[in-house]
């Protein structure tokens, strides 16, 4: 008989599965506990990529559940989440798992949250607490955490966010972010290596770029905002660009058209992929000038390597920040008063001292251990915690 706690998590996407990646190697380590990987979202999706390819790797997968992808709009993103909520019913149903762990703030991480408490299954959410003023993730976010049954956040500040939308402080940990031990468990690449695996040799200057939309915004003003964008890393000389696309939120193609656009005429300085997969991409951030555009990987990621963003518009604003961080509107002089600050020797001799708030030791391994010995007995009956 098996008497394992199977612990079952669920991604869509590359960015959250990478910060995945060192909890899923924990808990396959520890003899008393089972993974079990629900795979969704834009991980099954020929058009971002197939990156459930990549996964199969590492880890084995015991569901894949489709998701209608092949509009991004409001409707489509709609009829999506309600697809996918009746697949996660089944799949619970199917697996029996003791514990769902989920991370972050998109769609379909709602669908399986929402399921997952209609059924009943305790729930573990990671990365609660935190503020995305600019995109929908925000209100999603803190549902989840009201769905959620124990916490992990990855700073003081997000602990206390968590406490004040009712939850138990017994069961709120803030361990830091547990993606950033991939720093110091994957082997990056050498420059040359890299340069080889991207086929692409890096030019004086380089940037990595990723631009999501701001669901929050009309299209037309996502387009605008991009296309400025575009403009302002054109006339910058001797700059090598990496492109990483967008994700399935609305607008998302839109933007990843202008990115394939802009690549197929200017190839001898940018490049694009769809994924970069774990390794590539943390390996690029030890050799480019900064992470540029409004992802969270600039924001929780790149302090770590010393190294700046820009982080353009309101997308990431609330989230707590390193000293790396160069803050910009979508607004054209904006935007170049921060590429020209971004190469100020005096704040270039700053980045050498940056410190990444996210960062702690042994993240991964301390969630695991909560995983494996926290008592489910009585935990689905929750109640608010009022702040005195």
């Amino acid at each position: 008989m098996n008497n394992k706690r199977k612990i079952c998590v669920v991604t869509g996407t590359r960015a959250e599965y990478g910060l995945l990646t060192p909890l899923m190697k924990e808990i396959m380590k520890d003899e008393d506990l089972e993974l079990q990987l629900i795979v969704t979202g834009m991980h099954l999706s020929p058009e971002f990529g197939l990156t459930y390819k990549t996964i199969e790797k590492d880890f084995k997968i015991d569901k894949k559940i489709e998701m209608l992808l092949s509009s991004d709009t409001s409707v489509g993103i709609s009829k999506s989440m309600g697809l996918a909520q009746i697949s996660f019913a089944e799949a619970y149903e199917e697996l029996k798992p003791d514990i769902l762990v989920v991370l972050g703030d998109r769609y379909e991480i709602f669908s399986a949250v929402s399921t997952a408490m209609i059924y009943r299954l305790p729930i573990a959410h990671l990365s609660g607490g935190e503020l995305t003023e600019g995109a929908i993730d925000d209100s999603i976010r803190h549902s989840i955490t009201k769905m959620s049954h124990f916490h992990f956040v990855a700073t003081e500040e997000y602990k206390n966010r968590v406490i004040q939308l009712g939850e138990n402080p017994n069961t709120v940990y803030n361990f830091g972010e547990a993606g950033l031990d991939n720093i110091k468990i994957l082997d990056l690449l050498s420059k040359n290596d890299f340069e080889k695996s991207i086929d692409f040799i890096l030019d004086k200057k380089s940037l990595l770029i990723t631009y999501h939309p701001t669901t929050l915004d009309d299209i037309n003003i996502i387009e605008k905002d991009f296309k400025i964008i575009l403009e302002e890393l054109d006339i910058l000389d001797n700059t090598s660009l990496i492109f990483t696309k967008a994700n399935s939120d609305e607008g998302g193609r839109l933007i990843n058209k202008m990115i394939d656009d802009y690549v197929k005429l200017n190839n001898r300085k940018a490049i694009c992929f769809t994924s970069m997969g774990q390794i590539r991409y943390l390996s690029a951030l030890q050799y480019v000038d900064a992470v540029f555009g409004n992802t969270s990987s600039g924001i929780v990621e790149a302090p770590s390597f010393k190294i700046a963003s820009i982080n353009i518009g309101n997308r990431q604003k609330g989230r707590v920040q390193s000293s790396s961080i160069l803050n910009c509107t979508n607004e054209r002089e904006s935007i170049k008063e921060a590429i020209i600050k971004l190469y100020n020797p005096k704040f270039q001799s700053k980045l050498k001292t940056t410190i990444n708030p996210y960062k702690q030791e042994n993240t991964s391994f301390k969630i695991k251990e909560i995983l494996k010995n926290i008592k489910l007995k009585e935990i689905i009956k929750k109640s608010f915690w009022d702040i005195k």
